[in-house]
């Protein structure tokens, strides 16, 4: 019993320090260095600490470019691309050199701990290096889907109220994407058009985006669309169609959340708080009732 209460400080004082560091680390994530003006939004902006590693990329391309990493550099090829990454700030080469050097970080910093009597402290510091990369890069991926999930129902209403209007396809797209403010959705929607001005077939760069984006609500817009295409379907009606259907899953997976909360909180509150009430509350409790017993 003795030895659990020696254990339980150290793990306690462990889980402070690492939650401090992903505080600091998510913190230095939205510093950002290189400033654009400000009617747009930076693009492919990486966080403080890849810049920091950047410069020492070199040394692990050897590493990175072996034939042992090709399937994880085509995995992180397409990952980087729905992160909105093209490969002129950050390709799968770069990515997996960093993930190289934050790995022999942590291995070199764990072994300091180590050797300092202060095991958990460097294995910790080592699993967050390990992991920080991919987490960081799943994050940018999830917070880029959720910014086009939020806009698609806006545009494709902005584009039925232009081709209803008497405008094809082609000319709305570009007019409102030269009157919004940038954004995920508005930069694949301009690199589209972009393709299709430069003699891309419409179906195809359509694709191309579908396979760059890989976000659900998006992919079955774009599906719809090539379908009307190819069987001669009004636009207009399908874009109405599809705004509407947008709305209600975006009102179907709110409602879900606002369900799921309660069970989600449950855990904190029995781990957490609850405990903390029940040492405040019954501790001078149980001190007065151990004070009347040995009397």
């Amino acid at each position: 019993m003795q030895g659990l209460l020696d254990i339980i400080p150290p793990s306690c004082l462990a889980i402070s320090v690492s939650c401090a560091f992903l505080y600091i680390v998510d913190a230095l994530q939205k510093v950002q260095i290189d400033k654009t003006s400000s009617d747009e939004i930076e693009t492919g902006t990486i966080p403080v600490l890849f810049k920091i590693f950047m410069p020492f990329t070199p040394n692990a391309m050897p590493i990175a470019r072996g034939e042992s990493f090709a399937e994880y550099r085509k995995e992180a090829a397409k990952q980087l691309l729905m992160a909105g990454y093209d490969g002129t700030v950050l390709d799968s080469h770069r990515f997996l050199a960093l993930r190289i050097l934050f790995t022999f970080t942590g291995i070199i910093c764990g072994a300091g701990f180590i050797f300092a009597g202060k095991p958990i402290y460097g294995l910790l510091l080592l699993f967050v290096l390990y992991i920080y990369p991919q987490t960081w890069l799943r994050k940018t991926i999830a917070k880029r889907h959720l910014s086009i999930q939020k806009a698609l129902p806006n545009v494709l209403d902005l584009l039925t109220l232009s081709v209803e209007a008497g405008k094809d396809f082609l000319t709305s797209l570009r007019d409102i994407l030269s009157r919004r403010k940038r954004d995920p959705l508005g930069e694949e929607l301009e690199r589209t058009f972009r393709e299709i001005q430069l003699g891309k077939k419409r179906a195809e760069a359509l694709k191309d985006l579908v396979r760059r984006v890989q976000q659900s609500d998006l992919t079955s817009v774009i599906n719809a669309i090539i379908q009307a295409d190819e069987l001669g379907v009004s636009i207009a009606q399908l874009l109405k169609i599809q705004g509407d259907q947008l709305r209600i899953k975006r009102f179907q997976r709110a409602e879900k959340m606002a369900n799921e909360a309660p069970v989600k909180m449950l855990f904190p509150v029995a781990v957490f708080i609850f405990p903390s009430v029940l040492i405040i509350m019954g501790a001078p409790l149980a001190m007065q009732a151990m004070k009347a017993i040995f009397k």
